[in-house]
């Protein structure tokens, strides 16, 4: 698989945009209920939702509440993902202005 970068950007009342590499909106992520955010693609659609958990973790979910991994916090402000069967899928590492770039893949 080939590494897909996404670029993340603090936006109004608590939402964060995503790009993709050529600058195009990717999703949304909005702030919910004790503590979560949720997920949505470019057309709005909702694809998940994060929750915190244990020892800083952050555990991830599909539109139907199905576990799809979880993120651990790194050194220096990075954030590791992993998949459910607990391999990393991607990383995190903060950027400028509260920006962050993650890539995914090998």
């Amino acid at each position: 698989m080939a590494k897909k970068e996404i670029t993340s950007r603090p936006g109004l009342f608590g939402t964060t945009n995503h790009y993709d590499s050529r600058g195009r909106k990717v999703g949304e992520s909005r702030p919910g209920l004790f503590g979560t955010v949720n997920h949505y693609d470019a057309k709005g659609r909702k694809v998940g939702s994060s929750a915190p958990g244990f020892f800083g973790n952050t555990n991830h979910r599909d539109s139907n509440g199905r576990s799809m991994g979880h993120s651990s916090p790194g050194f220096f402000g990075s954030e590791h993902h992993y998949d459910k069967k607990g391999h990393q899928i991607g990383r995190s590492d903060p950027g400028f202005f509260g920006s962050k770039t993650t890539k995914w893949g090998k």
